[in-house]
């Protein structure tokens, strides 16, 4: 049982395994388990600082799309890792596809962010007063979620975010991860 809920998580024999006295031999709660504890374990490591990592890149279409991302790490040992490297692959395939503006929504230009609100006051004209405001900050919330890298579902699996699967990352390799900047370019942009 073990073994096998080490090849469907890829994490160590003994965490698989306190999982699963956890769970009382239940796949499935152990894997709910992994998943709880591997938040705290990521949020633990993220005080930690990640000046080690790679810059990748990723061609899209045809030569049309291109990205370059720096994904940091702890250590140049995992750096040069093949779980690493195809992590910041992946996460540099996303950003071809979705398209973000930014790492984060504390990283969206203040600029973008005063356009989107005059357009959802634009859009909640005419609403009560104390309405208004609530429909511009979730529409605005609803737009950082749509260009913040880090909130946006992954296109790989839309069931988890970017941010929970650098959170599972964190958890496999045991290293703080971070996406420090990416740049996306594309062909008439």
């Amino acid at each position: 049982m073990v073994n096998e809920l080490r090849q469907r998580t890829g994490l160590g024999l003994m965490d698989c395994k306190k999982a699963l006295v956890e769970a009382n031999g239940d796949q499935e709660a152990a894997i709910d388990f992994l998943k709880k504890n591997g938040a705290i374990k990521a949020a633990k490591k993220a005080g930690r600082e990640a000046s080690e990592g790679i810059i990748e890149s990723y061609i899209h279409m045809g030569g049309k799309v291109g990205v370059m991302i720096e994904l940091n790490c702890e250590s140049d040992f995992v750096a040069k890792n093949d779980g690493f490297k195809a992590l910041a692959r992946d996460i540099a395939m996303h950003i071809a596809a979705a398209s973000p503006v930014a790492v984060s929504r504390e990283d969206v230009c203040q600029d973008i962010i005063a356009k989107e609100r005059e357009v959802a006051v634009a859009q909640a004209e005419g609403k009560p007063a104390q309405a208004i405001e609530k429909i511009v900050e979730g529409k605005v919330n609803k737009f950082l979620s749509t260009v913040a890298l880090l909130e946006q579902p992954y296109v790989k699996n839309t069931d988890q975010t970017v941010q929970e699967l650098l959170t599972e990352a964190i958890q496999r390799i045991g290293e703080n991860i971070k996406v420090r900047r990416f740049a996306r370019f594309a062909i008439g942009e």
